[in-house]
């Protein structure tokens, strides 16, 4: 996917991506990524699991091109796809490539969405459904952010459902505080890039809660097929330029933040 025209001459092209699909070998793929990645002198972080991969990073155009280009030779990432936003500097100090136990933790049992993902509501529909403030068939709609109250007081989609959590991790609880609320809703779960989301509304479908879709791309998904439209503020990133608004342009960061501080989720949780 091409970065948006508006600034597609800066000279340091970010992507993120995530796939979970089964890997049977991931330090051997985290070797594999690592070499592609420093051949083309890249930044950010690369995160592999049992469950699939999670990666953003940052380069010269051409390097990061290659990048995916060899990622999707592979069979299992074939149909990957990336988030494109430009920045005039690269974002990230470092390259870090890392084996972990989930490429986003949960910690919750039937949240991998390997054998299969909770049904997925597409930008241009979602802004169609905010404008409405309905779905399709005339049933009320919630917006669920399962991001972090962090991430939140940058801005979020207008009257959205937040939740009181600092991690990830405590989702659940909080999700099924509110559980009776939401059961008459077509409830649409959003993050910064989908893979929260994602989790999110696996484990909720599991819990019984069959009115639960995705977001399909996350925020800036949705930033870079329809713009803001019924969305207030900037999103938070996990890099070095804070927060991107709705042209995935950075802004001057709206909350002060301590130097080298970080969302609580940690920079994988996209």
């Amino acid at each position: 996917m091409n970065a948006p025209a508006s600034s597609r001459n800066a000279p340091v092209r970010n992507v993120a991506a995530y796939r979970f699909v089964p890997v049977s070998e991931p330090g051997a793929l985290a070797v594999q990524l690592r070499a592609w990645a420093e051949a083309g002198e890249l930044r950010g972080t690369v995160l592999v699991a049992d469950e699939g991969i999670n990666l953003f990073l940052a380069g010269e155009a051409q390097a990061i091109d290659a990048f995916l280009a060899q990622l999707r030779e592979d069979a299992r990432f074939a149909d990957l796809t990336a988030k494109v936003s430009v920045s005039d500097a690269v974002p990230f100090s470092r390259l870090k490539v890392k084996v972990k136990p989930e490429i986003i933790r949960f910690r919750q049992p039937q949240s991998s969405p390997e054998a299969g993902r909770a049904p997925t509501v597409s930008p241009h529909d979602l802004a169609r459904w905010i404008e409405r403030g309905a779905d399709d068939g005339g049933r009320r709609l919630v917006l669920l952010d399962t991001r972090n109250r962090e991430e939140v007081a940058y801005g979020s989609f207008i009257d959205a459902m937040t939740l009181p959590i600092d991690n990830f991790t405590e989702l659940p609880d909080a999700v099924l505080d509110r559980r009776e609320s939401l059961a008459d809703a077509t409830v649409v779960s959003f993050c910064t890039g989908g893979i929260r989301c994602e989790k999110a509304a696996v484990w909720m479908r599991a819990q019984g809660m069959d009115n639960v879709l995705q977001l399909d791309g996350g925020i800036l998904g949705y930033f870079e097929a329809v713009g803001g439209q019924g969305y207030a503020g900037s999103c938070f990133v996990f890099d070095d330029r804070i927060a991107l608004d709705p042209d995935l342009a950075p802004v001057a960061a709206a909350i002060p933040r301590p130097e080298e501080a970080e969302s609580a989720d940690g920079p994988e949780a996209r």
